[in-house]
């Protein structure tokens, strides 16, 4: 299920502030898999964070998201900075759907000038890659639907 959320960055938080929501959100909306540990989800996210703190404070991740992919799940991450952080309406809330989630990947962006740090940090990382397709592969493969709670309400007459 594709969803979007917007975190609201400086004037209303400084840039480890909103690293620190970011890697909530992200390992919150993971953490409802019995498969993935929510504890490992922040270790990957913090060991990251001075380049996530770079990527809020440039203001880049208000033009390029940083996206979680698990089964079911494709979450875009956008920051929002200035007058419009002010009076952001956040739904900093887990996302629904990670239940069945056994595996996990978080596209970071790598725009310039940041592209090398960026690209450095996340080198030899599992979790975390640069790659767009990657993201948008990993999606495609996702189903939206939820089939076997499908076939179970058919089975019971109730479609």
């Amino acid at each position: 299920m594709q969803r979007r959320r917007d975190i609201a960055a400086s004037p209303v938080r400084r840039a480890a502030e909103t690293w620190t929501t970011i890697t909530d959100l992200v390992a919150d909306t993971l953490d409802h898999s019995p498969a993935i540990k929510r504890s490992e989800v922040v270790a990957v996210l913090s060991a990251v964070a001075d380049v996530g703190q770079r990527l809020v404070a440039g203001g880049h991740l208000s033009e390029y998201p940083i996206v979680l992919v698990a089964e079911h799940v494709h979450l875009s991450i956008f920051t929002v900075s200035g007058a419009d952080a002010i009076g952001l309406d956040e739904n900093l809330n887990a996302v629904p759907g990670a239940a069945q989630a056994t595996d996990w990947m978080l596209h970071i962006p790598a725009p310039p000038p940041l592209t090398d740090v960026v690209t450095a940090a996340v080198a030899g990382t599992e979790k975390l890659t640069t790659d767009a397709a990657v993201a948008a592969k990993a999606a495609s493969r996702a189903d939206p639907l939820d089939m076997d709670a499908l076939a179970r309400m058919a089975a019971e007459g109730k479609l």
